[in-house]
């Protein structure tokens, strides 16, 4: 009998943090037996998630993954180690540490490993209904400081530290995203970014870089680079970097509320508007 390719799921309740080490990688479902390409799912509908599902990929050099009914939903893209190219339809772009893709509905996407490998995290959702954007950014960078939230005070039911951080809104409905977002937090030394809630929105994201502590239900816990958070409909969560002195680094987070929360946007004087 050949091994299985479903992974065991863990229940996330209405909030978890899976640490990295936690990943369970199995063959991706029925890909060709000889492939070396390898999928964890800590987030999904069948561990609980509401909206959004997220998969850690191990795509082995020479070899492609696709995302299982990609052209069918939205599929944003993190590369967190190695180097390739991410295809969305036929447009194709190199791609390395930190890049970012967005794949809208009707265009597939496609991540391709060069000689050393590339480790990706890819957060996927239907598209149910939402406006299509008429001209959306496909390719990007968590760095893309075009578009950001300064001064963010969260939600009021934790107060606002001073030293709040600033995050880059990657892909989202003012450069066409039209459910799935992709945000990045830069928490500095000794900054927050401030405790909140999303009312109708799973929130999925990921510590990128560094080491610091998220915000889950009622304490902050210790995470490090790799570690995932999800958050269900109305459970606060935030990021903060309790770190300072000579040796502390920045610690980078990235992720989003999906379906993307208009709020995030009003609070930084934009429109939420699909364009």
């Amino acid at each position: 009998m050949p091994p299985s390719t479903e992974a065991p799921t863990t229940a996330l309740g209405d909030a978890r943090i899976i640490t990295a080490a936690e990943f369970v990688f199995l063959p991706v479902a029925g890909a060709d037996p000889t492939a070396r390409t390898t999928v964890a799912t800590p987030v999904s509908p069948a561990a609980g998630a509401t909206h959004v599902t997220l998969h850690i990929v191990r795509v082995a050099a020479g070899e492609s993954y696709t995302p299982e009914h990609s052209a069918a939903e939205e599929n944003t893209v993190v590369v967190y180690s190695g180097t390739g190219t991410a295809a969305v339809g036929g447009n194709s772009r190199p791609v390395e540490r930190g890049s970012a893709a967005y794949a809208p509905t009707g265009q597939a996407l496609v991540l391709s490993a060069d000689g050393a490998g590339m480790t990706a995290y890819v957060w996927r959702t239907p598209l149910a209904g939402a406006p299509v954007g008429g001209a959306p950014v496909l390719h990007s960078s968590l760095w893309d400081d075009t578009t950001q939230l300064r001064g963010f005070g969260g939600t009021g039911q934790i107060e606002a530290t001073e030293r709040r951080a600033t995050m880059n809104f990657v892909f989202w409905p003012g450069n066409g995203s039209s459910r799935l977002c992709l945000h990045c937090g830069i928490q500095q030394p000794g900054e927050t970014f401030s405790v909140h809630l999303h009312p109708d929105s799973d929130e999925a994201f990921i510590a990128f870089e560094g080491v610091g502590q998220m915000y889950l239900r009622d304490r902050w816990i210790d995470v490090s680079a790799g570690d995932v958070l999800y958050a269900s409909p109305g459970v606060l969560h935030g990021a903060r970097n309790p770190h300072t002195g000579s040796t502390a680094r920045r610690f980078v987070t990235c992720g989003g509320p999906s379906p993307y929360d208009p709020a995030l946007y009003s609070a930084a004087g934009y429109s939420s508007q699909v364009r």
